[in-house]
């Protein structure tokens, strides 16, 4: 009997289609799922925030809300990819109340705003808050000097026509007081250039690090350089004495001094030594000291590296 059961078995198998009955078995959880997942569901769900356009005399404080909750109506598929997949709602602070110091964001008066971000219909599905509300402290403000950090090295035979241009060279800041009261200036990015020959323009942007917790109404700054091609010359100039003494007759040598400059290409022919003033003071003299040092305290603006032949200039007292 045992060995007729054995034979029948087998024989049932051997035409048993397992790969129809696989089909059909997936088929029907496929079908199962799809008919569970078209019901309706209702499920509170937290829906991530992110603070956009916040006030910048305004520092966000205290507990921050970083979801929404909410109240979804909908079948299987949007509820579950809702559940794995949820999107960041951006709440944008600039159209926030302010009560009590505090920033309040109605949820109903940006109903349309947050329902495009969410691609649901929120006539169905709600948030459980009427408003967010997000605690602040006022920040001071400050208006700070910009230092422009550069190094720029320039190609042989070419130097600026004159000094960088950078504006803006004061830019307004907030922040807590305890922060305010140690800055003096705000400092740019370093710019390095090498080897230039050409005009230089751009913008640069502020150093902002170290300061985490500071706004800044501006955080970049617009330089120019105009850069030519530089000749160099020379000059005899007389030296002046200034100071001596009522009745003191004093005498220096040399007399005169070799002054070298550099000057733009265009405009090494409208140089002339009557351009230039080098003096000594007398009132310079320590102790034993014969010697003075001379000074130019008159050259063309367009001109640049200046330098004399002699650095120290030999005097002598005649009664």
């Amino acid at each position: 009997m045992l060995k007729r059961f054995k034979t029948l078995t087998k024989a049932r198998f051997r035409k048993t289609d397992f790969n129809s009955f696989l089909f059909f078995l997936f088929f029907a959880i496929v079908i199962w799922i799809f008919v569970q997942f078209s019901k309706q569901y209702s499920e509170v769900l937290e829906i991530p925030v992110e603070y956009v356009n916040v006030p910048q005399d305004k520092l966000l404080v205290g507990k921050i809300p970083q979801s929404l909750e909410l109240r979804i109506q909908e079948n299987g598929f949007t509820v579950a990819w809702f559940s794995l997949f949820p999107p960041t709602v951006n709440i944008d602070l600039s159209k926030a109340s302010i009560e009590n110091d505090a920033l309040v964001y109605a949820i109903d008066e940006n109903h349309s705003e947050l329902q495009s971000q969410l691609e649901i219909d929120l006539d169905d599905n709600e948030f459980l808050k009427d408003a967010l509300v997000v605690q602040y402290e006022q920040k001071q403000e400050k208006k700070l000097p910009v230092v422009f950090r550069m190094k720029m090295e320039y190609a042989v035979g070419y130097s600026a026509v004159e000094a960088l241009k950078y504006e803006p060279d004061s830019i307004m800041v907030s922040g807590p007081d305890n922060i305010l009261d140690t800055l003096s200036k705000l400092f740019t990015q370093q710019l390095s250039l090498t080897k230039v020959k050409e005009d230089q323009q751009g913008i640069v942007y502020l150093d902002t690090t170290a300061l985490p917790n500071v706004t800044f109404y501006r955080n970049k700054v617009k330089y120019a350089v105009d850069v030519e091609k530089v000749t160099e010359g020379k000059v005899q100039v007389p030296i002046e004495i200034m100071n001596v003494p009522r009745g003191l007759n004093v005498v220096i040598f040399p007399k005169e001094v070799v002054l070298f400059y550099q000057v733009n290409l265009k405009d090494f022919s409208r140089v002339t030594a009557s351009d230039f003033r080098v003096v000594v003071d007398f009132d310079d003299v320590r102790g034993q000291q014969d010697f003075l040092i001379p000074e130019v305290i008159q050259k063309p603006e367009f001109t640049s590296n200046i330098r004399l032949n002699e650095k120290r200039i030999q005097f002598i007292i005649k009664k």
